[in-house]
């Protein structure tokens, strides 16, 4: 106590001095009304300023609440679009005709997991066994050939694509009936490599090239790609031909797989005529 009054003792001129300039002030203020309002507005707007601070600390501190709540609501209104939800039907085209037996038909498909970085690149459809896709089935594009149904589930089923090592796609020029097999090198994405065409064979540079019947799971004509070049080293019996591939595998999103209805039929005489000559 004692020390708290020399405090004030030793300061008493500076203490009179604010005491009589805070008193000056007041009387200017309630004796004139421009200071008053003036006062009044500061005032006011010092308030304002400070009540804004705390409600923008009190949202900063609530913001991880409300971030939660926002998801929760975000995740509810995404469940209700149509994306969200599994097209269990799928369009398969057939055709009836009397006069003619129909050997194709085509189940629409959405491209969901696409690689074209690896050396042995898969597909990933939206369409399964429910929609009638088996192993083996072909997979096509509007532009060319994609690959061939290596597993089937219920809802979903995985694609060898062409850019994949094991991949060999019947391929022949489409202004004759000379073909070989189309393998994918794994260097370039867009372009694969023409096996198989023997030294007397005649071409050209820009060369439409097409799938064959040989294969079963593709029908005879679908585009493959075009000649982009060719080599044929001394002393070699057969042409290295690199062929520009039509399909645009970086940017897949709907292709048709294939349903061959007369493979089944042809693989059991095939065998069974195989199993005929082993005998």
């Amino acid at each position: 106590m004692r020390s708290l009054f020399l405090l004030l003792w030793r300061n008493n001129f500076t203490l009179l001095f604010l005491f009589l300039l805070s008193f000056g002030f007041f009387m200017i203020i309630r004796n004139n009304n421009f200071q008053q309002v003036s006062v009044f507005n500061s005032t006011n707007k010092i308030a304002a300023t400070i009540l804004e601070a705390t409600n923008y600390v009190k949202e900063y501190i609530n913001l991880k609440e409300n971030n939660a709540s926002l998801a929760r609501e975000n995740a509810r209104l995404k469940s209700q679009l149509p994306d969200a939800f599994y097209e269990n039907g799928a369009l398969r085209t057939v055709i009836a005709d009397s006069a003619r037996y129909q050997q194709y038909s085509f189940i629409t498909a959405r491209v969901i997991n696409n690689s074209i970085n690896r050396r042995n690149n898969y597909i990933t459809l939206d369409k399964g066994s429910l929609q009638g896709v088996e192993k083996d089935m072909g997979v096509i594009s509007s532009s060319g050939v994609v690959g061939i149904v290596k597993d089937v589930s219920p809802h979903y089923s995985t694609v060898m694509s062409v850019l994949h090592k094991n991949t060999r796609i019947s391929t022949k020029f489409k202004n004759s009936n000379y073909f070989g097999s189309l393998v994918w090198e794994g260097n370039d994405v867009k372009e694969a490599t023409l096996l198989e065409i023997a030294k007397h064979v005649k071409f050209q540079v820009g060369d439409t090239l097409i799938s064959t019947v040989y294969s079963s799971i593709f029908p005879e004509g679908i585009m493959v790609g075009v000649v982009k070049e060719f080599e044929l080293k001394p002393g070699d019996n057969f042409y290295q031909i690199t062929v520009k591939l039509t399909t645009n595998f970086g940017n897949l999103s709907h292709v048709y797989i294939v349903d061959n209805l007369l493979k089944k039929e042809q693989w059991l005489l095939e065998k069974n005529s195989v199993s005929k000559d082993d005998n």
